[in-house]
């Protein structure tokens, strides 16, 4: 029996990640010899590009396998701030970028350095499930805006007003969205910017890990490039994992504010110190090689996601907003008398599919399904789903 006293109030209050915690116990099914098809990770089923293994190999090779600098190899940061400046249209330098160990690490890393307790942070929901608990490990608040499907989740910029108050420290932005696909448009940024100017003491975080994968009909555009007044307010976590299907390589990157890159790069100093050497050089050969690989996965989920929404506009228990990126889908279950929780419960117990409650992004409403697999199992995933809603 754990002994609780030996535990602190802020560890006491840490929820584990739901995704994980269903990838694995689907995994775990599947181990048992179970027939489970899961589309719950939000991970790419593509292996990383040879090109960046390669250099990765190389690296290893030389000895490339010491301590290195606390705020990323200076060759890495060089090659992020290139990028930031020439795609992203986001003037950078070197001292503008801290390269941290995936992109959850530079969202813990930036609210541990700009938040105090008690202040407070505007989370538009649905949100990526990690949010508010990096919130509240810093000592803030999180402060949730609702949107629903209804208004095809676009930010309410009257209900972020609602919201502001002297606490109020910081707004979060992530577009493409997790879990939903939406993508910011331009109208949509310059209101939240006009918000921002007439707030001036409220920091953005532009959350822009997807970037890249996005519909044929999108473009990408980050927050820093549309409001270039703003820049020294606004920080942007990116990172490797899903565009060159690098999860396992922990490579993400914070850049914004000189001054608080600066505290940002102590306090990695005094927990993690350095991301992996080795796995630096691979994501140095992604940023400067062919973006070839990037744009054929991005083609290849723009396939899928035509053949997932396809196949959900069949089912008249549900209701979505069709997804402009990512590679997720976050559709409402119109059945009145069950939660989300206990529909993915069922999903996997009785058919075998395994899927995200909503509830953990902040939407008991929804459930999120993962397009990153392949069509064959799409297709089953969508048939075991129907399968499921006949029993209600």
């Amino acid at each position: 029996m754990t002994d609780k006293t030996q535990i602190s109030i802020r560890a006491l209050s840490i929820k584990p990640s739901l995704t994980l915690e269903i990838s694995a116990k689907a995994k775990a099914l599947e181990a048992e010899g179970k027939n489970i098809c899961s589309l719950s990770a939000g991970e790419p089923d593509f292996d990383t590009p040879d090109f960046i293994v390669e250099a990765t190999l190389k690296a290893l090779k030389d000895g490339k396998t010491r301590y290195g600098p606390a705020a990323g190899d200076p060759e890495l940061r060089e090659a992020i701030a290139e990028k930031q400046s020439t795609i992203n249209e986001v003037p950078t330098t070197a001292k503008n970028v801290l390269v941290t160990n995936g992109g959850k690490q530079a969202i813990y890393n930036l609210f541990q350095v700009i938040l105090n307790p008690g202040d407070e942070v505007l989370i538009p929901s649905p949100y990526w499930l990690s949010y508010p608990e990096i919130t509240l490990l810093a000592g803030a608040k999180p402060i949730k805006i609702k949107s629903s499907t209804k208004d095809k989740f676009k930010i309410n910029i009257n209900s972020l007003e609602e919201k502001v108050n002297e606490k109020t420290r910081l707004l979060i932005l992530n577009s493409p969205n997790n879990p939903t696909g939406c993508v910011l448009s331009i109208e949509e940024m310059n209101n939240i910017s006009d918000f921002l100017r007439k707030h001036p003491k409220i920091l953005l975080m532009s959350d822009e890990i997807y970037e890249f994968l996005v519909s044929s009909n999108q473009v990408h555009h980050s927050f820093a490039k549309i409001a270039p007044d703003l820049q020294n307010r606004i920080f942007t976590v990116n990172g490797f994992a899903k565009a060159w299907a690098m999860t396992g390589w922990r490579i993400g990157y914070l850049t914004g504010n000189p001054q608080v890159i600066k505290k940002a790069i102590a306090l990695q100093s005094q927990s993690t110190s350095n991301v992996c050497s080795f796995a630096q050089k691979g994501a140095i050969a992604a940023l400067q090689g062919s973006k070839n690989c990037v744009y054929e996965m991005a083609s290849i989920y723009n396939k899928r996601r035509d053949l997932i929404t396809n196949r959900l506009k069949n089912i008249k228990e549900i209701s979505f907003v069709k997804p402009q990126g990512a590679f997720y889908v976050f559709p409402e279950i119109n059945f009145k008398d069950i939660d989300s929780i206990s529909f993915c419960k069922q999903a996997l117990d009785k058919v075998g599919l395994a899927i995200i409650p909503g509830i953990a992004f902040g939407d008991n409403r929804c459930i999120r399904i993962s397009y990153a697999s392949s069509n064959k199992m799409l297709n089953d995933g969508i048939d075991r789903l129907e399968r499921l809603i006949s029993y209600f």
